[in-house]
């Protein structure tokens, strides 16, 4: 099993991803409901795959898709409506069959709002059994660690 751990160097590029807070996003009170985090950080990781030229609707059609497994999530500030959001991805943890993001958001001021690890894994949507993530996709995986 090839694993390539990233944490002590961090050499991995980061990615970012802008996301305006829109009102659906949040309480009554304007702040941004946590669970909402979690949409941002699945679309930056999204939109970092489609840079690489990686489309999800194909491997749909392959019958693979990359699931989230597990989160562990920190709230360290809050988000408010109508701000302009920066999350950065980072890969941290590259395996055969799985890969772990270390994502952050930032506001427009640069502070720390949210972080998280997230361990994602490489699904036979089929027979619902991790596989080894594909020979090309891997590649461009290596390609920003």
């Amino acid at each position: 099993m090839q694993l390539i751990n990233l944490e002590q160097g961090r050499m991995g590029s980061v990615h970012q991803y802008e996301v305006r807070v829109y009102y659906e996003d949040t309480d009554a009170g304007g702040i941004v409901y946590y669970a909402n985090y979690l949409k941002f950080m699945e679309r930056a990781r999204t939109e970092w795959l489609r840079d690489l030229g990686i489309e999800q609707d194909v491997l749909l059609a392959d019958n693979l898709g990359f699931v989230v497994r597990r989160v562990e999530m920190d709230n360290h500030r809050p988000a408010r409506f109508n701000q302009l959001l920066n999350i950065e991805s980072q890969i941290t943890k590259l395996n055969r069959a799985s890969l772990i993001f270390e994502q952050t958001i930032y506001n427009h001021n640069n502070e720390l709002l949210v972080s998280a690890v997230v361990y994602v894994a490489c699904v036979d949507l089929s027979q619902m059994r991790a596989v080894a993530i594909p020979k090309n996709i891997k590649e461009e995986l290596l390609s920003v660690c």
